[in-house]
């Protein structure tokens, strides 16, 4: 639920820096990220995102995770893809290094990816902003939109703005463990 209200590129800058000096495997920094602002392009994206999401809803996700996902309500339809003022495409690299141009083999790309996003997530949030991580699988239609290499694979959209002013987070995502659930200390 988010508000169409513009955010500052700044902001969303900030957030890919924070991103960007993410620890990697060899130091390759093995992501991109493809800010989507344009409201035709994320009207594709939607498109394309709920085919697979119809997929997904209709049988593909097996029984026991759309019992998981229940108490989320979420369901194929994917309206926040346009309202939000951003959808940060996150791409991991299998090829590229430090340097332009360079084709070198990267290293822990899922890892390191994954770290990036965290600390984007964190600044986001930092900033005030709501977040949705999205993943509709497959995604290969996000290198193609993006206009991406083919060594490139996107992991996750990141979509960020503002709540709505009548945003409800359901209870069931507020459930967090508590530190005794989640910590062993050797």
């Amino acid at each position: 639920m988010f508000s169409p209200a513009p955010v500052p590129r700044g902001v969303i800058e900030e957030a890919i820096l924070a991103a960007g000096s993410a620890p990697s495997g060899a130091n390759h920094q093995p992501w991109h990220f493809a800010v989507v602002t344009s409201p035709e392009l994320k009207a594709r994206i939607r498109v394309e995102a709920e085919k697979e999401e119809a997929a997904f809803y209709a049988g593909k996700a097996g029984a026991e995770w759309l019992a998981a996902l229940a108490p989320l309500g979420t369901d194929p339809d994917k309206g926040f893809l346009e309202v939000a003022p951003y959808l940060i495409v996150v791409f991991g690299q299998r090829r590229g290094g430090i340097e332009p141009g360079e084709s070198k083999q990267n290293y822990y790309v899922t890892e390191s990816v994954g770290i990036a996003c965290g600390l984007m997530l964190a600044c986001l949030h930092r900033a005030g902003l709501a977040t949705l991580t999205h993943t509709p699988s497959p995604m290969g239609f996000l290198r193609t939109l993006c206009g991406r290499p083919a060594d490139e694979k996107a992991v996750m959209v990141i979509v960020t703005g503002l709540p709505a002013g009548d945003a409800v987070v359901p209870d069931y995502a507020l459930r967090k463990k508590p530190l005794e659930q989640i910590t062993s200390w050797l």
